[in-house]
């Protein structure tokens, strides 16, 4: 019978990673000078995650889609995505600024023999006093304009910068450039993709003294050239209650406050369900066990369990992830 799974995390040098992922999450990435992101549920091609609990130790997750199919991910999901994973979840410590940076959309991702677009949303687990970051325009832009902005090394002047702190969700749907500055540690989740257009990388040298590629041409077709208003996420909390953060054909995600038991009814929505602890520690028990998660960790839970009840240390805050069945 199938239960909660936990898995191995992929940790990932970047030239603008830091150190808060060992530092606040206590996670050990080892010989790694610094570590931008770590993978903490992947499908992802030859980056897939491996389970680290259970009898099904050692087995990759999309083996195990293969092998279980609804009962893992929900009948609809492995109906349209076969036996890839749809979603990414990640972490992300940035000490620099990324690259300002597009993702394609299913559509154009379609034409360009990808397998799906990037459509994906930040929720911030601690920020920098200073930290911010790019989603979007400042205001309506021509290609001739952007382009001429782009090739002064001006680029910026056309982006909205964003303050960050922590608790903030930005929604970042495909087409808008956007890019994180230093200063923000944040769960990325996303939709099963690696491509990244980047249009400007700060005239950057890596340690072997070269540039890191440019997709200025690709980019082009992918990018949304309106004013970005709005793109902070609006929501309020209320404890013991769950509140939504994005709802999107790719994914929905929530927000569960509590200090007191929550019982969740898994196999209602036919799809599995991401938890993710963004603040204190907690359990979550199910029929035949109980499994812990600290700050930072992720389960998935399959779509045929019941009910999970979620038992906070204290004061707790999960994102709760999972794919509307009804929308895809």
């Amino acid at each position: 019978m199938l239960y909660p799974l936990k898995f191995k995390p992929i940790f990932k040098d970047k030239i603008w990673g830091g150190r808060k992922i060992k530092t606040l999450l206590g996670m050990d990435y080892g010989e790694l000078p610094n570590c931008g992101e770590v993978w903490l549920v992947s499908g992802y091609d030859a980056e897939q995650s491996v389970v680290t609990n259970g009898f099904l130790e050692g087995n990759e997750l999309n083996e195990l889609v293969e092998v279980y199919m609804g009962e893992l991910v929900g009948e609809k999901i492995f109906a349209r995505f076969g036996n890839e994973f749809p979603l990414l979840v990640k972490i992300i410590d940035s000490n620099d600024w990324l690259s300002i940076q597009v993702h394609p959309d299913d559509e154009l991702a379609r034409k360009r023999n990808l397998d799906h677009g990037k459509t994906e949303m930040w929720y911030v687990l601690e920020a920098d006093p200073d930290a911010r970051l790019i989603s979007g325009f400042n205001q309506d832009v021509e290609v001739n304009t952007y382009q001429e902005y782009l090739k002064g090394q001006t680029i910026k002047d056309l982006l909205n910068i964003v303050h960050v702190e922590k608790d903030d969700v930005f929604f970042i749907p495909a087409g808008r450039v956007h890019a994180l500055g230093p200063g923000c540690l944040l769960a990325e989740i996303q939709q099963t993709s690696d491509t990244t257009y980047r249009l400007y990388d700060w005239d950057r040298i890596d340690a072997a003294g070269m540039k890191r590629e440019l997709h200025t041409e690709e980019a082009l077709a992918a990018i949304d050239f309106k004013k970005t208003s709005d793109c902070k996420t609006q929501y309020e909390t209320e404890l013991n209650k769950t509140t939504s953060l994005v709802a999107s054909p790719h994914f929905v995600s929530r927000l569960i406050y509590a200090d007191q038991p929550v019982l969740k009814n898994i196999i209602e929505l036919d799809s599995f369900v991401i938890y993710m602890v963004v603040e204190g520690a907690c359990s979550l028990k199910y029929e035949e066990g109980k499994i812990g998660m600290k700050l930072g960790e992720t389960v998935l839970i399959p779509a045929a369990m019941g009910n999970i009840v979620i038992e906070p240390d204290g004061k707790l805050k999960l994102l709760e992830i999972f794919i509307d069945a009804a929308r895809i």
